[in-house]
């Protein structure tokens, strides 16, 4: 079996020697390359397959490189190692066990493993899990070894009792590992570099075991593995390296591109080659592609292009706000489909964080488009959505032991299984619900005291919010919860998981307001029941969620439909058709990233990769208002739009057209004014104190769907504050709308 190569494809695979980069534009075939390269050292350079160490950054590629490799030498390669670097430092401290204190039989500990034994050395410390979640502490370990720095090292700079307790473990948890015979994934980088600092006669023999080093997916290696295969290569300098300084977009778990710009200067004589022909894409999408990444400063410089000319426009949507974005999306695809001979698996959303699947999924299930949500859970199925709709279905019924049963020790209230066990008992002799035996728990035998003061304390809670919020609508009843048990708190000490989990929960609050919104009016107002059948706004709710969103979750079970999914997910994946989502400043670039060191850069890597995943046909949109953090903001578009040209644009738009030159004019000429940061709406400080209303009866005003109306009456304060609204559209009519999240505006023009 042969390979067709283009010309600097070709002289890749036939490079003779030395260290050689190679700069592999997306779709550019490098898998080929590398595979071919493999191929051809045994078979045309009779280099054993043995003396060749070939690192990929997934499993699967390792077996999908080593089947190709074995394709084109009629043969399997015996003795090949080609793996992850995990899997191949894993298979070398097997032989080299002994020397560092272990034995060949050590286990490998998972994440799981990880967390519940630094855990185990929190508590023999006297440091409270809770306090220090072990989760949150092991990244920063992680975080630490991925960049070589030591415990000592570590314990000088920890600021912060989250990061002294961290130190404080890690100076354990090496000891601690080497008495149980076990290593955690980490260390299966760190114990060879440990191996051939102690023992140069293993380092020397180890470097005379390989004569090829190469090396996959080059601009995601970290501290660690860039140094082992330094080591690895240093005397015979047959480091072939290839990868894609324009797709390196981890640098959040350790990855640090700078290795790869910095190559040609640790290895003088590196010859560069770039694969710039793209197989992948049409002319007009790498055109958008090439232009976004070119504002990138730090990078090797390349231009893809293809014999592909031409092609469909890239249409840009302006939408009004997320569900608006969603609808078209959907629309669009449902329509493309029914056009076209592009399946549904032939098509995926790509979004910047998992809390854009919401509104998406929705969509899609309200038209009954079959879809796939790959990498995430389903939202309504994610820990942090059922935990507060638990609380919400207590609120609605008492008597739900299973909700109950979910929320009692969450957040964490110090109640043990056995004592949980024993309410059950008590409750089930009683025959009465959960909630209402802990309302007596001075009654049920065998508890400490602290135990039954904690039950006691769930059940005034929830009591507590009914009183106060039972006839509310769902979005204040989440809002009191989050706030009166801390919620946001909780999953803040869980580290970066808990901070993405935070956008999902205030995204849930969102999309209880949305339909609030479009529920007031089909029968009572908010806050009065509804549909005259005197099912409270909670209970319909309630019920609403658990007919769209059924615990099977009919839509990510679907094997051929839409793919959702976030860009990061995404990288090394294509379809014929890609719709690029929410892109607005703050989201896609984060507002986050703005202030830290080459942050901006990695989103705009971000950006490109999620170009490059299109075929065919390419769709970008932007919101003009969107909710995030918890509320309605109003969005400007991603400053990545702008560098994209305008030849090969088409524009879409939902609501009046977008003056994409005015819009960017704008932010221009704020930027010159202020540090480049994520900017606050313009109206932030008119409802920065929501006290007072905004609105008076008879003024006129404009929902983002509903239309123009007029003000009928106001109610409330602060995040309560409601509007009165008689819309124009008699089909509408009468609706009460939460000011927080109506996204209202004065309707100047009908006044």
């Amino acid at each position: 079996m042969t390979l067709a190569l283009n010309p600097p494809q070709d002289a890749a695979v036939r490079h003779p020697g030395g260290p050689l980069l190679v700069l592999a534009g997306a779709g550019s075939g490098k898998t080929r390359v590398l595979t071919a390269r493999i191929a051809h050292l045994i078979r045309d350079r009779g280099v054993e397959p043995q003396r060749i160490f070939a690192v990929t950054f997934t499993n699967k590629a390792a077996g999908e490189m080593r089947a190709r490799v074995a394709a084109l030498l009629g043969a399997d390669p015996r003795g090949l190692w080609i793996g992850t670097f995990h899997a191949l430092s894993a298979r070398l401290l097997r032989r080299e066990a002994a020397q560092l204190g272990f034995g060949s039989n050590f286990t490998i500990y998972d994440a799981d493993d990880s967390e519940s034994f630094i855990k185990r050395l929190l508590e023999q410390r006297g440091l409270s899990p809770k306090a220090n979640p072990p989760r949150a502490i092991h990244a920063l370990i992680s975080g630490a070894k991925n960049r070589m720095i030591e415990p000592e090292e570590f314990a000088v700079t920890a600021d912060g009792p989250l990061v002294r307790a961290a130190a404080e473990v890690y100076a354990a948890l090496g000891p601690a590992l080497k008495q149980a015979n076990a290593m955690d994934f980490d260390d299966l980088l760190l114990h060879p570099l440990q191996l051939f600092r102690e023992h140069p006669d293993r380092l020397a023999y180890w470097q005379h075991r390989f004569d090829h080093v190469l090396v996959d997916e080059f601009q995601d290696t970290n501290s660690a593995q860039y140094r082992l295969v330094k080591l690895l290569a240093a005397p015979h300098r047959n480091l072939c390296v290839v990868g894609d300084d324009d797709q390196a977009i981890y640098g959040w778990r350790g990855a640090d591109v700078r290795h790869m710009l910095a190559f040609q200067q640790d290895f003088p004589g590196t010859t560069l080659i770039k694969l710039e022909q793209n197989y992948r894409s049409t002319q007009v999408i790498l055109d958008a592609a090439n232009g976004v990444i070119a504002g990138n400063a730090q990078r090797l410089g390349k231009t893809l292009f293809t014999a592909k000319q031409g092609g469909e426009p890239v249409t840009l949507l302006t939408a009004a706000d997320e569900r608006d974005e969603a609808e078209w999306l959907a629309e669009e695809l449902a329509r493309r489909t029914a056009e076209t001979e592009v399946p549904h698996e032939g098509m995926a959303i790509l979004y910047r964080t998992n809390a854009q699947s919401r509104a998406l999924e929705e969509a899609f299930r309200r038209r009954g488009i079959p879809y796939r949500l790959v990498g995430a859970v389903s939202f309504y199925e994610r820990r942090e959505v059922k935990d507060l709709l638990a609380y919400l279905r207590l609120v609605a019924n008492p008597a739900d032991d299973e909700a109950f049963l979910r929320i009692v020790n969450v957040p964490r209230r110090g109640i043990g299984e056995a004592s949980l066990a024993q309410l059950i008992r008590t409750a089930a002799r009683w025959g009465k619900p959960l909630l209402a035996a802990v309302a007596m728990a001075e009654r049920v035998p065998d508890l400490r005291p602290n135990v039954r003061e904690a039950f006691a304390g769930v059940a005034r809670l929830v009591e507590e919010l009914r009183a106060r919020f039972g006839e509310s609508d769902p979005a204040t009843v989440l809002e009191a919860v989050i706030d009166v048990v801390g919620y946001e708190q909780y999953l803040a000490e869980e580290g970066a998981e808990g901070i993405e989990r935070l956008d999902n929960v205030r995204e849930l609050v969102a999309g209880a307001a949305e339909w609030a919104e479009e529920t007031a009016g089909e029968g009572d107002e908010v806050g009065e029941g509804g549909g005259g059948t005197g099912a409270t706004l909670v209970e319909r709710y309630l019920t609403q969620v658990a007919l769209v969103t059924p615990a099977d979750d009919r839509g990510s079970g679907v094997p051929n439909g839409v793919t959702l999914m976030t860009v990061h997910m995404a990288k090394g994946l294509e379809w014929p058709v890609v719709a690029l989502a929410g892109l607005e400043d703050g989201l896609f670039p984060l507002g986050r990233t703005a202030g830290e060191p080459g942050g901006l850069e990695e989103e705009r890597r971000l950006c490109y990769v999620g170009l490059t995943r299109a075929r065919e046909k390419l769709y970008l949109s932007w919101a003009r208002t969107r909710y995030r953090n918890g509320r309605l903001e109003l969005a400007e578009p991603s400053r990545f739009l702008e560098a994209v040209p305008a030849t090969v644009v088409e524009e879409r738009s939902t609501t009046p057209r977008w003056d994409r030159a005015a819009a960017f004019a704008k932010r221009a000429a704020r930027a010159r004014r202020v540090p480049l940061e994520p900017e606050e709406p313009a109206w932030e400080a008119e409802v920065a104190s929501q006290d007072t209303p905004r609105y008076v009866p008879g003024e006129r005003v404009r929902h983002r769907k509903f239309g123009s109306g007029v003000v009928r009456a106001v109610s409330g304060a602060g995040r309560s504050l409601k509007v009165t609204v008689e819309f124009d559209d008699q089909e509408i009519g009468t609706k009460q709308l939460l000011v927080a999240y109506a996204g209202l505006e004065r309707d100047w023009e009908s006044a």
